[in-house]
């Protein structure tokens, strides 16, 4: 109880929104009415390397997924959403396949992992049934629920889908009497994305959402799903976390898919691998010796040679930012962020050229530590840690030099909410009432 009291979100007023529209559509009484709450993620250092077995930084912020449900006390799921329109009904008796989504990056250039949700936002809770059900777990009771993301906030590149999956798994889990662990849900969370919506991303997101811990920096180890919370330091200065939307939803692009930079990634691991007589180990990154990459790394071919030189070098990154963080020197750990979403641009390529211009903005706005990509960098935002006490003056640059940069997509946002100040948060949880 505690914890929920000292945190920003979700707040009561939230909470009691999401209770009212369950209880009309249910029949039930407001106190009936159970919610989880699911973060969205930010991931300081440890850029697009998940996959590959990389060590990732993470946290989540105070801005996330409401999923408000009752049992339906049959086998029917029910479901109304805040930002999309319809109603979702099926039965859990179903037996959901899965459904691969086909990416704009296939079809005309975007690079967007996450799937469409405005003509698909039901699957997501099909997938979390598909997931539960794919590992022998019994699922019998239908929800009737109301979900929705946090008002007037974009959550593009903030791994909204993972947030989505994970408020369906801890509801279905919780009305059919189950109980798993983080680490558990994380692999469940994984199977919605890889298996059921066939897409390569690692598990990154879910494990923000799913370990994170109030003030914490969350270290995962993707190799061997080892994690740890790195306490909050005694810092030199206090920081608040600045998101800078770009009006940018479907942005157009020349630079190879999500699914494409994971095969390239793969393709340099498997270079190295043959070329240092480890031939028969997975090709992943992870698995290439650092120093078998030096001595080999100038036979790759240049695109390769680029997504092995982020992931190496992102891997260094996240090291060096422990050590910052654990020293409370929030100024290091904001320039290893800036050359994160610099190495991002340079060697894996990804990011548009608005979002390049609104993060060197970012750069430049004053008391921001660092900044970078939140996603790949074609659509969404931008995060930067900033100084607590100029948090407000950095928010007002940002907006007007935007404004200045690209007028007709700054024109497009409330500009109240275009650069929004956020706060560290907690994991996904179940709030009873």
């Amino acid at each position: 109880m505690e914890a929920e009291k000292r945190l920003s979100w979700p707040s009561e007023n939230e909470l009691n929104g999401v209770r009212k529209i369950v209880s009309a559509m249910a029949g039930t009484c407001v106190e009936q009415v159970r919610v989880v709450a699911s973060p969205y993620r930010i991931c300081p250092l440890g850029a697009h390397i998940d996959h590959q077995g990389g060590t990732v930084s993470a946290m989540t912020i105070n801005k996330g997924i409401l999923l408000g449900f009752v049992p339906s006390g049959n086998n029917e799921v029910m479901l109304r959403s805040g930002q999309f329109s319809g109603e979702v009904r099926f039965s859990v008796d179903e037996v959901q396949h899965p459904r691969p989504i086909r990416k704009k990056s296939e079809s005309n250039g975007t690079d967007s992992p996450k799937p469409q949700e405005d003509s698909n936002w039901g699957h997501f809770a099909r997938g979390a049934v598909y997931a539960l059900q794919s590992r022998g777990n019994s699922i019998t009771q239908g929800i009737t629920g109301y979900i929705s993301g946090s008002e007037g906030f974009d959550s593009s590149g903030l791994s909204s889908s993972a947030a989505v999956g994970v408020s369906y798994l801890l509801a279905f889990e919780n009305a059919n009497n189950l109980t798993m662990s983080p680490t558990e849900n994380i692999e469940y969370d994984r199977l919605i994305e890889n298996e059921y919506f066939g897409l390569r991303n690692g598990i990154l997101d879910q494990s923000a959402i799913l370990l994170s811990r109030h003030g914490y920096l969350t270290c995962m180890n993707c190799k061997t799903k080892e994690h740890k919370l790195i306490p909050p330091p005694n810092l030199l200065k206090s920081y608040k976390i600045l998101v800078a939307f770009s009006g940018l939803r479907n942005a157009l692009t020349s630079s190879p898919g999500y699914n494409r930079r994971v095969a390239e990634c793969q393709e340099a691991a498997r270079f190295l691998l043959n070329s240092s007589g480890n031939e028969n180990m997975e090709p992943v990154l992870c698995n290439v010796d650092p120093d078998s990459y030096d001595k080999y790394k100038c036979n790759l071919e240049p695109n390769l040679a680029k997504r092995a030189e982020h992931f190496f070098s992102e891997n260094r990154r996240v090291i060096k930012g422990l050590e910052a963080w654990t020293c409370g020197d929030i100024e290091e750990f904001g320039k290893l962020i800036s050359a994160s979403g610099l190495s991002s641009i340079e060697n894996y390529e990804c990011g548009c050229e608005t979002l390049k211009q609104l993060y060197e903005i970012l750069q430049r706005a004053p008391g921001v530590f660092g900044a970078r990509f939140s996603g790949a960098g074609f659509r969404g935002c931008c995060v930067a840690f900033v100084d607590s006490n100029l948090a407000e003056d950095a928010a007002c640059f940002v907006r007007e030099e935007y404004v200045k940069a690209q007028p007709d997509l700054a024109n497009q946002l409330n500009l109240d909410s275009a650069v929004v100040i956020c706060e560290a948060a907690d994991s996904a949880r179940l709030v009873l009432p």
